[in-house]
């Protein structure tokens, strides 16, 4: 296993040490981790160091539309029981960031690392993994990211035959469907709130028939597969038929859905999923998300939400009615400049609560609340909108880019 010889070679090295001097540089300006150019600078002077970081690690994957970060860093936790673990905690999950998360490894048994959808493939010939998780499809930074289908089919043509075992939840058609082609799958139970995706057949784009929680093509005959691992309620339930207490720190249906394809994951490498669940429970906050700050002696909740799937799922975890919500988005280039999703989002759900609404694109925020018959009030920033909050917890919900500017003026 790791540490029993070393990997890399003299040119590897003076990659590494190269990338390490110009993250360090680039944090010392202030422009934030330095991880990305740093692995950029690592991997132009070295194209194979990826594979070379990785080959005496046992490697996860992790992949999905949502819910990846705070997935990664479960399945981290829970691997830490078996040994020492890098992973790329902060989300930088393209391949100049992954290789930077690894080159600060040296002495890890495992290496937990996510994946952006469009290069998973990449990077599993890359780094040769273990285990594959594959949590979710949907749409997501319209602007530029292939539509659903295609990323699926890139999937299933990057993971066929691969040696890998792929966790993936059954109850997303789009994930069976990229997952099918690898001979070693474990199906998980994970559910799906968000279904808007995956009404036609990925397989022959026949019309997708949903009874229950189940789910069929009436005409290729393509289904749900047969889980072995389960989120039921408050449990994960294991190939054997227990039932193992979930208790997340982290708030809603989809964590404990994330912490049940971890502990599937957990067990494919010995970890048991009592011992698994109970070391997710040290997870408080990812990257930000979910934390409780004080700001102007208010207690506001910051939570992350990128596309319709992740804002269907985030209205789920708010504080019920009166509580008030801001609602911050951005189009920059991390974003999608698109922002024609906003009319896929049910905002109806927001109704009895105070909205304000701030972001770059608050304008195009307001008229879509405006069409859902919603009360809000646009502010011109933060500050202003916090002033404005009737008393309570407020929840702020924010994409991506809005999101790490709010973490900047509070300060977390």
């Amino acid at each position: 296993m790791a540490g029993n010889s070393d990997p890399l070679t003299p040119r590897a090295k003076l990659a590494v040490t190269a990338g390490k001097a110009v993250a360090a540089a680039s944090r010392a300006a202030g422009r934030g981790s330095g991880s990305v150019i740093g692995g950029r600078v690592a991997l132009r002077l070295d194209p194979d160091l990826l594979a070379r970081l990785a080959q005496n690690l046992d490697v996860v994957l992790v992949s999905a539309t949502n819910g990846k970060t705070t997935t990664t860093r479960l399945i981290a936790e829970a691997l830490r029981a078996a040994g020492p673990v890098v992973s790329n905690a902060l989300g930088a999950n393209m391949p100049a960031g992954i290789t930077s998360a690894l080159a600060g490894g040296s002495d890890a048994k495992f290496g937990v690392i996510e994946v952006d959808e469009k290069y998973l493939a990449g990077v599993a010939r890359d780094t040769d993994p273990k285990c594959i998780a594959l949590l979710n499809l949907s749409r997501d930074q319209l602007d530029r990211a292939a539509e659903t289908r295609m990323l699926a089919e890139n999937w299933r043509e990057g993971l066929a035959g691969s040696k890998a075992v792929v966790v993936a939840n059954c109850d997303d058609p789009l994930v069976v469907w990229a997952a099918s082609s690898s001979p070693n799958v474990i199906w998980v139970a994970a559910g799906q709130m968000w279904k808007d995706d995956a009404w036609s057949c990925p397989s022959c784009g026949g019309v997708m028939q949903r009874p229950g929680d189940d789910w069929f093509c009436g005409e290729c005959g393509f289904r749900r597969p047969t889980p072995t691992w389960a989120l039921s309620g408050d449990h994960v339930l294991d190939p054997h038929g227990s039932a193992w207490p979930i208790h997340l720190q982290l708030p809603g249906r989809a964590n404990k859905a994330n912490a049940a394809s971890s502990a599937a994951v957990a067990a494919v490498f010995g970890v048991p999923p009592q011992v698994a669940l109970e070391r997710m429970y040290q997870v408080q906050a990812v990257a930000g998300r979910y934390d409780v700050v004080q700001f102007q002696n208010r207690d506001l909740r910051l939570l992350l939400a990128k596309n319709p799937a992740g804002w269907l799922e985030t209205f789920s975890l708010i504080d019920p009615p009166p509580a008030p919500v801001i609602l911050s988005v951005n189009a920059r280039g991390a974003d999608g400049t698109d922002t024609s999703w906003l009319w896929d989002v049910d905002y109806t759900r927001l109704t009895g609560h105070p909205i304000f609404v701030i972001g770059d694109r608050k304008l195009d925020l307001a008229v879509r609340l405006e069409v859902a018959n919603q009360h809000f009030q646009v502010c011109d920033d933060l500050d202003q909108a916090v002033q404005m909050c009737p008393p309570g917890r407020i929840e702020v919900i924010a994409n991506y880019t809005a999101f790490q500017d709010l973490r900047r003026r509070v300060g977390n």
